[in-house]
């Protein structure tokens, strides 16, 4: 298969850069609105039962879990005139939209309820409602209020803030936080490629064949929202990983041709075995990624599905873009890839010699003494790795997780500022972090939900329980029953708790509110029971995610090296190193070291998807290097049988390369620290850490430490496994053996 790819990039260079120029225009025209069809939300199962609650409030109770919030503040106070005129004012702008409902304001509400919206200093009050229709509606409403409401006014400020709002901001911070990202990550990666080959234009060949990955990926997530939901955290970093990987792999595809010019093939015969060899290694990676991100798609959160559907059809972009659009431009430029060597120059300079035409033999490298000297200390080597690696991941086991808020959003963000100020000055008035019981059909009498309610609010930190019997407070009745909280769909009842529901106070108490009988049939939810459910949901799944991600990167790497052996090994190694950046991020992100370098507020816990997200991505790009590694280990081995020998010269070959990809790879991903939204930049530096000490402490030390401690014992398999991998069709070894036989032949 890749040598009919290749022979077809030699017949047809320029058609086939004709084509990829043409889905280059169509994939930007049509990509360039991706942004603004994506969703902000997405973290929790659409049948959990929380989420229920959630439609069931806004469906039947007008909305009663309100998701917007106008604060108003003022140095007069909020009960000077002017600032009750504009609070007033503000709240029949809200009442009179037909998208909005629910709306109440400290001026305007019943009085057990108006003290709840006004701050303890009394320079602050809320109008709050709720925004009705899906994440994108609410986010494009929560727009166009910032523009109408919001602002300074004769001394009177008005911020929004909410879950609408919230959306809204991370839109806007998303879209911003990409044209950052790609600004850094581009220009620092074409000067590395200079440096990594010297010419200018082989080292434009990958930053091409990235930026049309950026603009592919693009494409394919505003494909992907005309069928389902997309998530807007895939802009970035779908975007990235296209980007990564098809400079990596284009980097891989250059550096095999340029290296077959050296050796004195033409450009075609070039061409055709950079393709065979480096493109056979840029697929078996491709699938490997690709499958370890379709693994996303058996959670049923949008937020990684989205991550399942674009990657892998990104994935896809960047391998057909090197494998098939890279060696058309290759085969047009010839020995012109060497052109604008900016070595020369420099040497001229500084008065420097060239170096000796011609690769140097393997042997007398840096990097065939340094595996050498480490498969000399293999045991020791090993034993010292894994016990610091197993160390770093420690942090991870007191891991903690939470639903994300506004605080993933920098301080000088508005709905970030409003949710600090509720937090401080407002302890009893943000209604996402109660706990609402909804009774769904429910048709008893009120003495029932009474003697319900009584019991509920002797629970250790709940304030208060709004029910249809009435307020109570400390097992005792205070006031008559808000209006609106019973109909003829039932009625809910609503906890007023002091507690952050992200600890593990939180859930207890959502516990112990379960285990008190209710009197019907009953739904829980708030933020307290939104996080149980999420973490169950993704629990529940994890084996299977789990053993998915095992299986088929066991099998690709078999097919890849015809031993059992090896992928057991990559497999470890891969966790190993993922484990010691889990425990990093726990370390950084939810302890809080470093909060002030990196510009986060630490919560105290991370957010249950990323770990899964990051393991299923950085897994897929560890299993990169390996692949790449192990072409040209097994390619030795192939040859000389000799399992020492064929480590270090397979290191020798690649070393250079696969350190300069993750480089590559880390700037690209590195770039994502800069994000304003804190889980983004913790996606970053975790892959940027992982890819790091998986190129370097891992493939160059302690891959080739273990690799020289097994021996021949690394390419074994079962009989029946190894006639299975000389039957299958998966590798073009037989045919990559007859061309060179061919080439090598026709320059003697």
């Amino acid at each position: 298969m890749l040598t009919r790819t290749a022979r077809l990039a030699t017949r047809m260079p320029r058609t086939i850069l004709a084509v990829a120029f043409l889905v280059t225009v169509l994939c930007g025209a049509f990509g360039a609105t991706a942004a603004s069809h994506l969703k902000a939300g997405g973290f929790i199962s659409p049948d959990a039962e929380s989420a229920r609650v959630l439609q069931i409030m806004a469906d039947e109770f007008g909305g009663a879990v309100p998701n917007f919030t106008l604060l108003v503040s003022s140095d007069a106070g909020v009960d000077d005139p002017a600032t009750a005129a504009k609070g007033v004012e503000l709240t029949e702008a809200l009442k009179a939209r037909p998208d909005i409902e629910g709306v109440n304001s400290y001026w305007t509400a019943p009085s057990f309820m108006a003290n709840s919206l006004r701050s303890s200093n009394g320079e602050y009050a809320l109008v709050i409602a709720y925004l009705q229709g899906d994440e994108n509606d609410m986010e494009q409403t929560a727009g166009e209020l910032e523009k109408q409401l919001t602002g300074d006014f004769d001394g009177i400020t008005v911020k929004q803030g909410g879950l609408a709002s919230l959306y809204h901001d991370l839109n806007t911070q998303i879209t911003r936080d990409l044209a950052i990202a790609e600004g850094i990550a581009v220009p620092l990666s074409l000067i590395v490629l200079i440096l990594v080959f010297g010419s200018l234009i082989a080292a434009a060949l990958p930053v091409a064949v990235g930026l049309f990955a950026i603009v592919a990926a693009l494409a394919i997530l505003r494909l992907f929202t005309l069928f389902t939901d997309v998530s807007i955290y895939a802009l970035n970093l779908t975007t990235a990983m296209g980007l990564a990987l098809a400079i990596d792999y284009s980097l891989f595809i250059v550096s095999r041709f340029r290296e077959e010019l050296g050796n004195g093939l033409d450009p075609t015969a070039a061409t055709v075995r950079a393709v065979q060899t480096a493109g056979r290694t840029v697929l078996f990676s491709a699938i490997t990624v690709a499958l370890s991100m379709a693994v996303l798609s058996v959670f049923d959160v949008y937020f990684l599905k989205s991550f399942a559907y674009a990657g892998v059809a990104v994935v896809g972009a960047a391998a057909v873009a090197a494998i098939l659009f890279l060696p058309a431009a290759l085969i047009l430029l010839g020995p012109r890839v060497n052109a604008l060597d900016l070595r020369v120059p420099l040497r001229r300079l500084f008065h420097r010699e060239a170096p000796a035409p011609g690769p140097l033999p393997s042997e007398q490298t840096r990097w065939y003494r340094l595996v050498s000297l480490v498969m000399r200390h293999a045991a020791p080597v090993a034993i010292v790795i894994i016990a610091v690696l197993l160390a770093l991941g420690y942090p991870f086991l007191s891991v903690r997780f939470g639903y994300p808020d506004d605080q993933v959003l920098p301080a000088d963000t508005t709905s970030r500022q409003v949710g600090d100020i509720l937090r401080a000055e407002f302890p009893q008035a943000n209604p996402g972090d109660n706990i609402t019981i909804v009774l769904k059909g429910y048709r008893g009498d009120t003495a029932t939900i009474g003697t319900y309610a009584t019991e509920l609010s002797r629970v250790d930190d709940v304030a208060a329980v709004l029910s249809s019997a009435g307020i109570y407070i400390s097992g005792t009745r205070v006031t008559s029953a808000p209006p609106g909280i019973a109909n003829d769909a039932g009625t809910y009842l609503n906890l007023v708790t002091t507690v952050d529901p992200a600890t593990p106070a939180g859930a207890q108490q959502l516990r112990t509110v379960q285990a008190i009988p209710p009197p019907g049939p009953a739904l829980y939810g708030g933020t307290s029971a939104i996080n149980a459910d999420s973490l169950k949901a993704l629990s529940d799944r994890l084996p299977l995610a789990g053993t998915l991600i095992a299986l088929t990167t066991f099998i690709v790497l078999f097919l890849f090296t015809g031993s059992v052996v090896l992928p057991i090994k990559a497999l470890a190694l891969s966790t190993l190193s993922l484990g010691a950046a889990f425990g990093a991020m726990v370390w950084v992100f939810q302890e809080g070291h470093l909060s002030g370098l990196l510009g986060f507020t630490a919560t105290g816990y991370l957010i249950p998807t990323i770990p899964i997200l990051m393991f299923c991505l950085a897994f897929g790009l560890s299993m990169d290097y390996e692949v790449f590694l192990l072409s040209r280990v097994r390619e030795e081995w192939l040859a000389t049988h000799d399992n020492t020998h064929a480590i270090a010269a397979g290191v020798a070959r690649t070393g250079r390369i696969f350190t300069a990809a993750a480089l590559l790879m880390a700037i690209v991903f590195g770039a994502l620290v800069t994000s304003g939204v804190s889980f983004i930049k913790l996606m970053g530096l975790g892959l940027t850490l992982t890819v790091l000490v998986d190129a370097t402490i891992i493939r160059l030390l302690l891959a080739p430490a273990l690799m020289r401690l097994l021996g021949p014992v690394n390419w074994w398999a079962p009989g029946p496994l190894v006639r299975l991998h000389a039957a299958i069709g998966l590798n073009e070894d037989e045919e990559t053996t007859r061309t060179r036989a061919t080439e090598t032949a026709g320059r003697t």
